[in-house]
């Protein structure tokens, strides 16, 4: 597996992101082992960088990745996120106060069974808290030896700047597939000047362009949170959209690889800062993705992917869209 740099984080080309194991793809009831399975195969085969949060669950999803690291600590760049859950007793969707970022990585280092994080994130960007108090408490963190670096999740151009100048920042992780690809236009122009790395999430579309779906007659709207969103939830909009993963399996097809690689080799191409997290439970899944990591497609193929015909409606639901930062 290549490496590249996050930061001073020495992490493999492409990571894993452990939500979708047992949080918001598929409840508490998934099969817990098949998920450690499925972490130590990424290990073995070269990833480093996993990803989790303890809004994942809550609380679950970093419990499974403590208990699935508990032996093979020293091979991970271990990343969470905090800010989603209030252990100050606040009332508010988000809380970023200070006093909740210490009790949040309190309860981490717990729940993942390590002494320190490497990577830790603000899940979203906390309106009513400035991001230079946030980042100072994080800082604070840093100096204590229980956090290696900082990262910020869905946050604006101007607010990555306001915190880089309170404490470097490793990593800023926001979506970013062949299906959204707004990130190239405000984000990667300030994140390349200040030497910040760059984490796509969902990139593969949150499963759809890995060609799997031509019905979401199966989701189940009490824990999968593509249910909320509009690219899968309005009919229409999922028809129109199943152009773009139709034209990726075609693309794929003819490259000779599954549309899966596809996306992770078109994203590796974008640049040595970038390090997708694609996320999945299953260990043939695992298999497939980290092959993508020596798949370099052609310059033709790479146009091409360019111009696919863009996807229709919001990437999140209401709730969620209103949580993005744009500052």
């Amino acid at each position: 597996m290549k490496h590249t740099k996050l930061g001073s984080l020495d992490v493999s080309r492409i990571g894993m992101g452990a939500m979708p194991i047992n949080a918001l793809y598929t409840g508490a009831n998934a099969d817990n082992e098949e998920g450690i399975r499925a972490i130590h195969r990424a290990l073995d085969l070269g990833v480093t960088l996993i990803d989790t949060a303890e809004a994942y669950g809550p609380f679950l999803n970093e419990e499974l990745v403590g208990k699935a690291l508990k032996d093979r600590r020293d091979q991970v760049v271990l990343a969470t996120k905090f800010g989603f859950v209030s252990h100050t007793g606040r009332d508010a969707g988000l809380d970023s106060s200070p006093e909740n970022v210490k009790l949040a990585v309190e309860g981490s280092l717990k729940r993942l069974g390590t002494d320190y994080v490497d990577l830790l994130y603000q899940h979203r960007v906390d309106p009513t808290v400035p991001i230079e108090e946030t980042v100072g408490a994080m800082a604070e963190l840093v100096t204590e030896g229980k956090v290696r670096a900082l990262g910020l999740s869905e946050a604006g151009p101007g607010t990555i700047r306001r915190a880089h100048a309170t404490h470097p920042l490793a990593a800023v992780q926001t979506e970013y597939s062949l299906w959204f690809r707004e990130p190239e236009q405000e984000i990667f122009p300030v994140t390349r000047e200040l030497g910040i790395g760059f984490v796509p999430w969902a990139p593969l579309g949150h499963g759809f362009l890995a060609g799997g779906f031509r019905t979401t007659d199966w989701f189940d709207p009490e824990i999968d949170l593509r249910a909320t969103m509009p690219r899968f939830n309005d009919p229409e909009l999922f028809r129109q959209n199943l152009r773009v993963a139709d034209e990726v399996k075609a693309i794929a097809d003819e490259v000779g690889v599954t549309p899966g690689q596809l996306c992770l080799a078109w994203l590796i191409a974008q640049g040595d800062d970038i390090v997708p997290i694609p996320g999945t439970r299953r260990v043939a899944h695992v298999e497939e993705n980290t092959a993508a990591h020596g798949i370099e497609l052609p310059a033709a193929v790479l146009s091409r992917l360019d111009r696919l015909t863009p996807a229709v409606g919001d990437r999140l639901g209401k709730d969620h869209m209103d949580m993005i930062d744009h500052n």
